[in-house]
């Protein structure tokens, strides 16, 4: 399961860039056609996050799928699937978006000095 070393990697990254500060929220985007499994990384996420100052961190999930143009019949449609076929049957389409695999955002608690 590589959702497991996504995982452990998105925390690695988020702990890198704000050390000890307790983090409350974690946003990403996982596009439909990245292959990779949002249910897994939610699932995941529990495990990798336990010890780390992201325990009990919300995890949300964008999940945007990619538009489509066939270039045999200029069709364009939602392409949200890792192999992307036209309804004609032709597979020579130019996909755009819906591979995204990145932290959107994260929450962090405030500190004492910010609070005041």
């Amino acid at each position: 399961m590589h959702e497991l070393a996504i995982t452990q990697s998105v925390v690695d990254a988020v702990v890198e860039r704000t050390g000890p500060a307790r983090v409350t929220a974690v946003r990403l985007v996982i596009g439909r056609r990245s292959g990779v499994v949002p249910e897994s990384v939610r699932f995941c996420f529990d495990l990798v996050t336990a010890g780390t100052p992201l325990a009990g961190a919300a995890l949300m999930i964008d999940e945007p799928a990619g538009r489509a143009r066939c270039r045999r019949c200029a069709a364009e449609f939602v392409a949200d699937d890792v192999l992307v076929l036209c309804g004609c049957g032709c597979a020579d389409v130019a996909v755009d978006g819906g591979d995204d695999l990145r932290i959107a955002s994260v929450s962090l608690v405030p500190t004492a000095a910010e609070a005041s």
